[in-house]
């Protein structure tokens, strides 16, 4: 099997993920997933495509994430990831899609306004 590679975003996060036959090793910015993403649901979300079709521990994967931050990278690479086992096999399409792993988040956080203290927020009106 050749190496196969998918692109996922979230908010300001990219992540650029290179999928390959192995053991199920899980390697981001050249450290162990436990490393990288400490914590248990982070890991979780990670790895959601995978145990959804039943495949953990058949594929090793090489990410490299930028940008965002800790839950924004997850859910780039959950998104990348899935999409590099639809690459790899069409059919895994309808599973991945009805648990919604393949849309696009695409929420971005809204930009501040001049004469505001926040983006929606208004500095408090003062009649007298």
């Amino acid at each position: 099997m050749e190496v196969i590679n998918a692109i996922g975003r979230r908010k300001a996060a990219v992540a650029r993920v290179y999928l390959s036959a192995g053991t199920g090793a899980v390697t981001i910015n050249k450290k162990e997933l436990a490393a990288y993403f400490p914590s248990g649901l982070l890991q979780y979300v990670v790895l959601q495509p995978l145990n959804e079709l039943g495949v953990q521990g058949k594929f090793d994967i090489k990410a490299n994430l930028d940008g965002g931050g800790i839950k924004g990278q997850a859910e780039a690479l959950r998104l990348a990831i899935a999409r590099a086992l639809v690459k790899l096999d069409a059919e895994n399409k309808s599973a991945l899609k009805s648990n919604g792993f393949l849309t696009r988040d695409a929420r971005e956080v809204e930009r501040k306004k001049p004469g505001q203290p926040k983006a929606r927020r208004k500095f408090q009106f003062s009649k007298r």
